[in-house]
């Protein structure tokens, strides 16, 4: 009876112990703009009001090389890219403290005057991370210790290797991982996530790659994978990459922000004077133009859809856009362009000239400041041309910024 009861009480135990680490890892991000894509992060309970001096730094590390990679944050551990010893790496943190876990070998280092190294964010699925470089090349590797299962290359998909590099944060969707390639044998190719090989690539699709990542929508309620290039935004079937409606877009120069899909609709933007659009995605993929106007015109900072206001920079000013007519609500050109990322009602504003970050209320009445502070310290290896590119990553309390070498943790839990 003794022995039942010592059993009770250790699966008892172990049941808790369980249960309270995956509440310690509830808000994971395990992917480029969190688990769905949208950039609106679940999390509750953060600090509303920033002390002076900025929240508490908990750790910084020093040796992640070149590159403008993000954060994805599963189980404890942080995803990244960047460059050493003349190769780019993908990289695993201890998220919590900084230490370094494993490093994976991608492949060779893009070379650019706005600054070498990988763009993307990685993608954790399962027991796996998939991470693609800035050349293309694209590797499957193992969560637990980085050993490479797979590789992949866009050029062998027929790709061509974009201005500024692959930006693309591959998506994994079921048993696919899909990416864009771009080119002549299709724009979007969609492979075995176990094994890397080739299922299908869009025929009837068949821009050049840009900068933008792929999202899922179900208009209609059926899922289709959505794109936007320089030229169009489109939709392909899942199944086989079937095109199902595209639109034109007068993408300029560089093409870069992540589309948002919400209630049947598709909203794009970029900068260069390109501006917005929002269509509609009607029964049999009938495509309506809801509004095209110039009131976002978001370089590569990123748009976040809160409620229905959209919120980014939009070139010249950090802007509030209604999401269903595409009127301006507010704008406010007090703080610089940069990046944005959302959780608990907050926005969370990098300038990426000065490494400022400020604590935003995500409100249509207008900018409204609860805080800000300035990296310290700043890499020292940064091109010219470069700036603080990264975006901010907010995870299980915890806010993740980058600055090429360095990777920042800061604490923005409620005490």
């Amino acid at each position: 009876m003794k022995a039942f009861y010592r059993r009770l009480l250790f699966a008892s135990s172990l049941g808790f112990f369980l249960t309270s680490g995956l509440a310690n890892y509830a808000n994971d991000w395990p992917q480029w703009r969190g688990p769905d894509r949208t950039d609106v992060s679940k999390e509750t309970g953060l600090l509303k009001q920033w002390p002076a001096e900025g929240p508490k730094r908990v750790w910084l590390f020093k040796n992640a090389g070149n590159g403008y990679s993000g954060p994805a944050i599963v189980a404890g551990k942080l995803f990244t890219m960047g460059t050493r010893d003349d190769s780019e790496i993908l990289l695993a943190l201890d998220a919590d403290t900084g230490k370094e876990l494993w490093t994976a070998k991608i492949g060779s280092v893009l070379n650019n005057n706005w600054g070498d190294g990988p763009r993307g964010t990685p993608t954790v699925n399962e027991d796996r991370v998939y991470a693609m470089g800035g050349r293309g090349d694209l590797v499957c590797a193992t969560v637990a210790d980085g050993k490479v299962i797979w590789q992949q290359s866009m050029r062998d998909l027929g790709g061509k290797t974009p201005g500024w590099g692959y930006t693309e944060s591959v998506l994994v969707d079921g048993d696919q991982v899909v990416c864009t390639p771009g080119g002549s044998k299709g724009a979007i190719a969609a492979l075995d996530k176990m094994t890397g090989k080739l299922r299908w690539q869009s025929k009837d699709f068949t821009d050049g790659a840009h900068y933008a990542s792929i999202i899922v929508g179900e208009p209609n309620a059926s899922k289709q994978y959505i794109q936007l290039t320089m030229q169009h935004v489109a939709g392909v079937s899942p199944k086989d990459g079937k095109l199902l409606w595209e639109t034109s877009f007068p993408g300029r120069t560089a093409v870069i922000p992540t589309p948002i899909y919400h209630d049947g609709c598709v909203y794009v933007t970029a900068g260069y004077s390109a501006g917005c659009k929002l269509v509609k995605i009607g029964p049999g993929n009938e495509v309506t133009t809801v509004y095209e106007n110039k009131v976002m015109k978001n370089h590569h900072g990123g748009v976040i859809l809160v409620g229905d206001h959209l919120y980014g920079h939009a070139d010249p000013g950090w802007t509030c856009q209604d999401f269903k007519t595409g009127e301006e609500v507010w704008n406010h050109r007090g703080f610089g362009k940069g990046a944005i990322a959302y959780a608990d009602g907050m926005l969370y504003c990098l300038e990426e000239s000065s490494g400022t970050v400020a604590l935003v209320e995500a409100s249509p009445k207008g900018w409204q400041e609860h805080g800000r502070f300035k990296l310290d310290p700043q890499t020292t290896i940064r091109s010219p041309s470069g700036r603080i590119w990264t975006h901010p990553v907010i995870c299980n309390g915890k806010l993740y910024l980058r600055d090429q070498d360095l990777i920042f943790c800061f604490d923005v839990k409620k005490g």
